[in-house]
């Protein structure tokens, strides 16, 4: 287990977002949230590192552990340090070249010398096929170019899992197969992976495990051949049938 979700609440005004949420992934899992807009997908994935503070409960990844009650500067900035969130809006540096939006936590956060970071930076930005755009920056890029930088500048960091926010929900569908080929690529490494998407047939194809939200609390969860082909629950079978991205053989 590398991660362990407890109890988790969360509330914006009168809006229960999270429903005391409890949940744990495996090393190597590779973990889909699914379900509809205002699900509590996104903000269940923002409290894993803490970018979202939850009212209620703990997060603990790869030992590093958080509870709401009792949680501190140092205790957070070690439980961020174990992950990487690839956004939805690519969050790059306008003002920096694509090598060096992937230096910048390199140096700024992990304290390696700047020779050392631009050589890993190089390596990442192979790895995602941009090694040619190093020296670019994200204005003359391509949504999918963005992203998978982003995505290499979250692989740099070495973390113990990647959270993906909706990686292609910005991006024109020219672009939406390259950057999920990335993904693909990563998941085949044996990164722990928790991922957030509507791409109902990447999900299927990329997933070892998947769960169904709906207004803040799990509804159901188990392998992709059981949530699409033989979902248990009544609230799966109707999602998935209004998603025009899957086909439907039940």
């Amino acid at each position: 287990m590398i991660v362990e979700i407890k109890n988790i609440n969360k509330t914006f005004g009168n809006n229960h977002v999270l429903r005391g949420i409890s949940l744990t992934v495996e090393h190597g899992e590779i973990l889909s949230l699914i379900g509809p807009s205002g699900a509590g997908k996104t903000t269940l994935l923002r409290t894993i590192n803490w970018l979202e503070k939850p009212d209620s409960g703990s997060v603990t990844v790869d030992g590093a552990q958080v509870e709401t009650a009792s949680a501190s500067h140092a205790g957070i900035h070690r439980l961020r340090s174990k992950s990487s969130m690839v956004f939805q809006q690519y969050n790059l540096f306008r003002n920096k070249t694509a090598l060096q939006n992937i230096t910048e936590s390199l140096v700024v956060v992990k304290k390696i010398p700047q020779a050392e970071a631009e050589e890993r930076g190089l390596l990442f930005l192979r790895s995602v096929g941009m090694e040619d755009k190093a020296n670019e920056y994200p204005s003359r890029l391509s949504g999918g170019q963005q992203q998978r930088i982003g995505i290499a500048r979250a692989l740099a960091v070495d973390p113990k899992v990647m959270l993906f926010d909706e990686p292609t929900s910005s991006l024109d569908p020219e672009w939406v197969s390259e950057v999920l080929d990335v993904i693909k690529r990563i998941a085949c490494q044996g990164m722990t992976m928790i991922l957030v998407s509507h791409e109902m047939n990447f999900v299927r194809d990329v997933s070892s495990r998947v769960i169904l939200m709906d207004r803040g609390c799990l509804i159901e969860d188990g392998p992709p051949a059981q949530i699409f082909d033989n979902p248990k629950e009544e609230r799966t079978r109707q999602f998935l049938q209004k998603n025009h991205t899957y086909e439907v053989v039940w």
